[in-house]
């Protein structure tokens, strides 16, 4: 298959074409932000992300530019999204006198904090069982045995891009089951 057609036929929804276009692009996207940010679970997860993103608004890519090109623009998108986001995350940084003081967001949970992510487990568990047994599957593997992309890959006998892609369609499915209510 070829890119042009791929992308053609994946703007009309073709599964096929959506896996075309991964297994493609995926060595690219992935090795774009591994150098970028030295760390290969978050390159791996920033990757996910590009294709999610990108196929999600594949009607609107312009065939007057390269694909690729596209592709990796979401992904440094993604990747300075994230940062503005960890920027947050340290509260101030203050300069009194030449006394340097540092206010770090304490993350650690509180009693009722730990009770409410019991009552959000159950309900998130209620809601995978709302999922087709595969997806199901594939997020207890990742998720709660948290297994590799290559481990589940192996448990599951299919290749490591059919295992993210399926991952990333079982976490939509879940977020507009959640979203539902």
């Amino acid at each position: 298959m070829e890119i042009k057609e791929a992308i053609k036929r994946a703007k009309e929804n073709d599964q096929k074409a959506f896996n075309f276009l991964l297994d493609t692009f995926w060595d690219d996207v992935y090795g774009f932000q591994l150098k970028r940010i030295q760390n290969e679970n978050d390159a791996e997860d920033i990757t996910i992300q590009t294709f999610s993103k990108a196929f999600d608004r594949i009607e609107t890519f312009d065939d007057s530019y390269k694909f690729k090109t596209w592709l990796i623009t979401i992904s440094k998108n993604i990747h300075i999204d994230l940062l503005r986001k960890e920027k947050k995350s340290i509260t101030q940084i203050t300069s009194n006198d030449d006394k340097s003081v540092y206010q770090i967001l304490d993350e650690s949970p509180t009693p009722e904090d730990e009770l409410i992510t019991e009552q959000h487990l159950a309900k998130l568990l209620r809601d995978i069982k709302k999922l087709k047994p595969h997806y199901q599957e594939v997020i207890n593997l990742r998720y709660f045995q948290e297994l590799s992309y290559k481990e589940i890959s192996n448990k599951l006998k299919e290749p490591i891009n059919n295992v993210k892609v399926k991952l990333l369609r079982a976490k939509k499915l879940l977020a507009e089951i959640i979203q539902e209510k």
